[in-house]
């Protein structure tokens, strides 16, 4: 949605859907072998994607946008990885999460051609 201007505030229209939580909870709960998706891991993955944005400045968005999606993602599974071992659920503790969560996203890769 384009912005929208209402009493001389501009507002930031965001898009609020699955594809900003989920695939952060996901790769979170992979990354550290979960043994089960806790409410405090959804917590986790709430916040993280909340805490993305500055909701300070009159008419800001409230949820970051989806071109940002990746990065938007490896943050969110950071802080659920980090919930799922708090809660004792994780199987697997990576010494880097941060690095853990980057090494297991997908890289959309393909050759130049094909012969």
């Amino acid at each position: 949605m384009p912005p929208v201007t209402y009493q001389g505030v501009t507002y930031q229209i965001g898009q609020a859907n699955n594809a900003l939580l989920y695939p952060g909870l996901g790769l979170g709960t992979i990354v550290v072998g979960a043994s089960k998706v806790t409410d405090g891991m959804l917590l986790a993955a709430a916040e993280a994607v909340a805490g993305q944005v500055d909701v300070s400045a009159p008419g800001a968005p409230l949820v970051p946008p989806v071109a940002n999606l990746r990065a938007s993602s490896a943050t969110t599974a950071v802080a659920v990885a980090q919930a799922a071992i708090d809660e004792g659920v994780a199987t697997q503790k990576p010494a880097n999460l941060v690095q853990a969560v980057q090494d297991a996203m997908w890289q959309p890769t393909y050759p130049d051609s094909v012969s």
